[in-house]
């Protein structure tokens, strides 16, 4: 079964994934659940292929290859699979949901930290608070005599 019938998928303002990319294959599910979970196909597991998609810009596939790449397989596939619901449809729009999470996260560009120096009141105050901790660490040691 493949997301024919479904629609396109938007994870990030410019960024729509097209539902012809989507494998979405229906499987029996596993655990509890009795005659229900072995005659039904609820599980779903959903496919969408990073590195031949056309959603992505290179910059973007670069980021989302990069920040997923523990999830991808070796032809550049990420697999989801969504079984915890009863319903074939639930599931269906769990692992659309957790795709979008997933994508969404990858495109986030991290801002640039800017170095900044200290306050001169920052460091005096630092400076006063460690002469004061060596003023008290010299009073507790036994005098010389």
């Amino acid at each position: 079964m493949t997301a024919s019938s479904q629609e396109d998928v938007d994870v990030a303002p410019g960024v729509c994934i097209p539902a012809s990319e989507l494998e979405i294959t229906a499987m029996s599910g596993s655990g509890p659940g009795g005659q229900h979970v072995n005659r039904s196909a609820t599980r779903i597991a959903l496919q969408w292929n990073v590195h031949r998609t056309r959603a992505l810009r290179d910059a973007q596939r670069a980021l989302v290859v990069a920040r997923l790449a523990s999830r991808l397989d070796s032809d550049g596939a990420l697999r989801i699979v969504a079984g915890e619901y009863r319903s074939q449809l639930q599931n269906r729009r769990a692992a659309i949901e957790r795709l979008v999470q997933l994508v969404s996260r990858a495109l986030v560009v991290q801002k640039a930290r800017k170095a900044t120096r200290p306050t001169r009141g920052s460091v005096e105050r630092r400076l006063t608070e460690k002469r004061q901790r060596s003023d008290t660490k010299r009073r507790r040691r036994p005098d010389d005599d």
